[in-house]
């Protein structure tokens, strides 16, 4: 039931922008995996793979003509655009979930920095979720794979130049080193970009995994 609920927010969004519907859904895939490499528990991963589906749920709520801007972003488009986290977080408290709560502050933080200088809250380090910090990581990195409006898609490598000169400042250091070895394995085992990786096939019979040592971040 929990999943066709966020199936249907999927749907939803994906009415409206197309390209955001495809691109939560390979995050999804890019989060999960990283995941399983912390060691998340079966219901840290249910967590972590409805915000990463749903991360960008709140864009139902960003006016077209900023939504679909053939352009960058004015400073004031821009303030409005980065209210989707927000957005976001309020849709999904509607859902009857136990952890609805947990899943939307996940929602709200995915696009905090590491050193403080995100939004929508200016939280830094170990104050961003656990699975926040997984989510912009992979958010950064398919949205750089992917050609928009504003920018041309830059190959693996290049995206991978540039998350490496970030680390640190907007992504956290030790969940980078773990990202940047399961897409360099993807890319090196496909031959293609790693957004196209499959779900490790032990991920369906996960019961219970240990947290991650000395982080009280991950629930």
């Amino acid at each position: 039931m929990l999943f066709r609920q966020s199936d249907c927010l999927a749907v939803a969004l994906g009415k409206r922008d197309k390209y955001t519907e495809v691109h939560c859904d390979r995050v999804e895939m890019l989060c999960l995996q990283l995941g399983v490499r912390c060691n998340l528990s079966a219901s840290q991963l249910v967590r972590l793979r409805i915000a990463a589906r749903l991360h960008d749920v709140g864009k139902i709520g960003i006016p077209d003509h900023i939504l679909f801007k053939q352009g960058r972003l004015t400073p004031d488009e821009l303030v409005v655009m980065r209210t989707h986290s927000v957005l976001g977080q309020d849709i999904c408290n509607a859902l009857p979930y136990k952890d609805a709560a947990r899943v939307s502050r996940i929602i709200r933080h995915h696009h905090e920095s590491f050193n403080g200088s995100g939004y929508p809250d200016g939280l830094s380090g170990d104050q961003i979720p656990f699975c926040s910090r997984i989510i912009s990581l992979a958010d950064s990195y398919d949205a750089m794979l992917t050609t928009r409006p504003y920018q041309r898609a830059r190959s693996h490598c290049e995206v991978m130049d540039v998350m490496r000169q970030e680390c640190g400042k907007k992504s956290d250091p030790s969940l980078f080193a773990l990202f940047e070895q399961l897409v360099d394995a993807s890319y090196s085992r496909l031959g293609i970009r790693a957004r196209k990786g499959m779900l490790p096939a032990g991920i369906s019979g996960i019961t219970t995994r240990r947290r991650l040592p000395n982080d009280s971040s991950l629930s």
